[in-house]
C-alpha cells in the first residue's frame, strides 16, 4: 500500500512537471513578446518623461535668460543714470545742509559765515596780526571752517545711518516675509525706526504720496544720504520693480553684504590705527618741539617769527608738512 502511494505520487509529480514544461514551451514566445512590449512601453514612457523634463529645463533656462537680460538692462540703465548724476557738479550748499540735517536756510548759513569771518578778523587784529594776515584768517573763517563743519556733520550723520540701516533692512525682511507689502514695510520703518533712518524713510513715504514710485523715491534717498550702501538699496528696489523676484531674499543678501562691509571697515580701521597714531605723532612733533624751545629759550625761537627769513622757513615747513600729512592720510585711508 505504501509502495502504491509512492508510485502514484511520483506519477502525479511527473505529470505536473510535464504539463508545466508543455505550458511553458507553448507560452514562452507569448511571454517574451509581452516582456518586450512592456520594455518598449517603459522606454517610451521614460523618453516622454525625459522629453518633458528637458522641455521644462529649457523653459526654465529661457526664463532665467530673459530675467537675466532684464536685470542686466536695468543695471545698465541705473549705471547710466548714476554716471550722469556723478558727471554733474558737486552738490550745492543747500543740498549739503539737507544732508547734514540742518534746518537753517542757505541765506542764514551765509549770514552766519560772514559774521564768523568778521569776528575772526577782529580777533586776529586784536592779537596783533597785520591786515593781510587778518584778511586771510577772515577768508578762511568765511569759506573754510563753516563748510568743513557742514562736511563733518554730513559724515557723522552718514555714519549713524550706516550703523542703523542693516537693522532697518532686517525689519523690512521680516515684514515682507510675514505678508506685508513693500509700501507698508517702508511706512513701518518711517514710523518706528531709529534716526536718521527714520527721517530718510519718512521722506521716501512722502515722495510716494506726491506721486513718485517706490524705486524713484528710494533713488532720491542718495541725494540726502550720499553713500554707496544707499545706492545698493535703491538698485535692489529698482531691479525688483522692473524684473520681479524674491524681494526678501534680495534684501537679506544686501543686509548681509552691508554687515560684511561694516566688519571689513572695522578690521581695516583697527589694522591702520598704528599708522594713524604714528601720523598724529609725527604731525604734532614740530609744534611740540617749537613750544618746548619757546618755553626754555624764547629769544632763540622768536627769530623765526620776527625775521622775514624765518617767515619763509615757517611757510616752507608748513607747506611740506601739509604735503606729508596728505600723503600719510591717503596711505592709511581705504575705500571699502
Amino acid at each position: 500500500m505504501f509502495g502504491i502511494d509512492i508510485t502514484v505520487l511520483a506519477l502525479a509529480a511527473l505529470v505536473a512537471i510535464s504539463a508545466a514544461a508543455l505550458a511553458y514551451g507553448l507560452l514562452f514566445s507569448r511571454i517574451e513578446t509581452e516582456k518586450k512590449a512592456e520594455g518598449r512601453v517603459r522606454k517610451i514612457g521614460a523618453a516622454e518623461t525625459d522629453r518633458a523634463k528637458i522641455k521644462a529645463a529649457r523653459d526654465r533656462m529661457s526664463e532665467l535668460s530673459k530675467r537675466r537680460k532684464s536685470v542686466q538692462d536695468s543695471l545698465k540703465e541705473l549705471e547710466k543714470k548714476q554716471q550722469e548724476r556723478s558727471a554733474k557738479s558737486s552738490p550745492s550748499m543747500k543740498v549739503r545742509l539737507t544732508q547734514a540735517d540742518l534746518s537753517i536756510s542757505l541765506g542764514r548759513f551765509y549770514l552766519f559765515s560772514a559774521i564768523f569771518g568778521v569776528f575772526a578778523f577782529f580777533v586776529a587784529i586784536t592779537m596783533g596780526a597785520g591786515l593781510p594776515v587778518g584778511a586771510g584768517i577772515a577768508l578762511i573763517a568765511v569759506l573754510g571752517l563753516p563748510r568743513w563743519f557742514v562736511g563733518f556733520l554730513v559724515k557723522r550723520r552718514c555714519k549713524k545711518f550706516l550703523e542703523e540701516f542693516p537693522n532697518a533692512l532686517e525689519v523690512m525682511i521680516r515684514s515682507i516675509k510675514s505678508g506685508l507689502p513693500l509700501n507698508d514695510a517702508l511706512r513701518l520703518i518711517a514710523a518706528d525706526g531709529q534716526e536718521p533712518v527714520k527721517t530718510e524713510f519718512r521722506r521716501v513715504v512722502e515722495s510716494q504720496q506726491v506721486g513718485l514710485s517706490v524705486s524713484e523715491a528710494c533713488a532720491r534717498m542718495v541725494n540726502t544720504v550720499p553713500m554707496p550702501e544707499v545706492n545698493f538699496f535703491a538698485i535692489v528696489i529698482a531691479i525688483q520693480a522692473q524684473a520681479g523676484g524674491n524681494l526678501s531674499e534680495a534684501l537679506s543678501n544686501l543686509s548681509r553684504v552691508l554687515r560684511e562691509r561694516k566688519k571689513m571697515r572695522a578690521k581695516v580701521s583697527a589694522m591702520s590705527m598704528e599708522a594713524k597714531a604714528s601720523a598724529c605723532i609725527i604731525g604734532a612733533l614740530p609744534f611740540i618741539v617749537t613750544l618746548l624751545v619757546y618755553l626754555t629759550s624764547p629769544d632763540y625761537i622768536m627769530v623765526l617769527f620776527t625775521d622775514p627769513r624765518g617767515h619763509l622757513i615757517l611757510g616752507g615747513g608748513l607747506f611740506w608738512m601739509s604735503v606729508g600729512i596728505m600723503v600719510m592720510r591717503n596711505m592709511i585711508n581705504f575705500d571699502i
